[in-house]
């Protein structure tokens, strides 16, 4: 497999593209795709058998299952982020291991559907909030200990990406793989 093809794997939708400013329509579209995340993903996973939750969405990628699950696992801590950095000046958030969450016991061997239902329910609580920022807590900021200050609207920015990317892997796999 080319380098090519192995990226077109990974980034499906293409890398998250950051941005200075955002505007209030922008915004409004990241939290709608925040808001559209857990039905899609339930859409991209409809009817897979164990099996085909077993599957790498790529050589050496996580499984369609740990896929499924680190979305729940990154998106709860980014919603944490967000409190943080509305409620502290500038906090130093704790950065993950994301992949060695993927391979602990929930990570790896947890249904889909407890992942679900936790996105279902985390997904309303985030876009109330989100919905409820001004322009100046949109500017707030968290610091990430590896790339530095974050703004909120940077950060609702790369999440709704982040979803819409996960949700492309799966349905990349099912329509080279899955799809009868």
């Amino acid at each position: 497999m080319t380098t090519a093809s192995i990226d077109s794997l990974r980034y499906p939708i293409g890398k998250f593209q950051s941005k200075n400013t955002y505007s209030a329509d922008e915004l409004k579209e990241y939290i709608q795709d925040i808001s559209h995340l857990p039905a899609l993903l339930r859409k991209a996973i409809k009817d897979l058998g164990e099996a085909e939750l077993e599957t790498p969405y790529r050589p050496g990628g996580w499984t369609v299952r740990q896929t499924v699950n680190h979305v729940a696992d990154s998106h709860i801590n980014s919603y944490v982020r967000f409190h943080l950095a509305l409620t502290e000046e500038k906090p130093v958030i704790k950065p993950y291991e994301e992949h060695l969450w993927a391979e602990l016991v929930d990570g790896k061997h947890a249904p889909v559907e407890i992942s679900c239902i936790l996105l279902e329910a985390l997904h309303l609580r985030w876009v109330m909030l989100l919905e409820s920022l001004t322009p100046e807590q949109w500017q707030r900021t968290f610091v990430h200990p590896q790339s530095g200050e974050v703004t909120l609207s940077n950060a609702v920015g790369l999440y709704a990406w982040h979803g819409k990317h996960h949700v492309a892997h799966i349905t990349a796999l099912r329509n080279r793989n899955f799809d009868r």
